[in-house]
């Protein structure tokens, strides 16, 4: 199954005078926050990415969104259309870190350690030679 490139949800941007502007995606029960306009955008972005990314890997349903017009707003809010481009979501889960637990002989842990070798950049770097990437 081809997953989508891009997904588009409504999220409302609720304005409270001291207070940072709430961020609400009602179709997909998720919520965030920002400083400002800029802010909020982007983390309305960020958040809806991490969600959908989730949904994918679970396996879970992806919501229709409602269209715009149909979602419903107080008078301090607004409705906004957020989008996010999943290809790059997907690759920057791709690339994070995982954790691996070796095994080395106890004379030459201490050698490494005497000379701060970095063992995580050792091991990356011979992975690397030994793949030939």
């Amino acid at each position: 199954m081809k997953l989508p490139e891009r997904y588009i949800y409504p999220a409302v941007f609720t304005y409270e005078q001291g207070q940072e502007i709430a961020v609400v995606f009602p179709d997909l029960d998720a919520a965030t926050s920002g400083e400002n306009d800029e802010d909020a955008l982007f983390s309305a972005r960020e958040l809806l990415g991490c969600v959908m990314f989730g949904r994918e890997e679970d396996g879970e349903a992806i919501p229709v969104p409602t269209p715009l017009a149909q979602v419903a707003c107080e008078e301090n809010e607004r409705v906004v259309l957020v989008d996010v481009y999943m290809p790059s979501v997907r690759m920057a889960q791709v690339n994070r870190s995982v954790n691996r637990t070796v095994t080395l002989p106890a004379w030459l842990n201490a050698a490494a350690q005497e000379r701060n070798i970095n063992f995580s950049q050792v091991l990356q770097d011979g992975l690397k030679q030994r793949l030939g990437v």
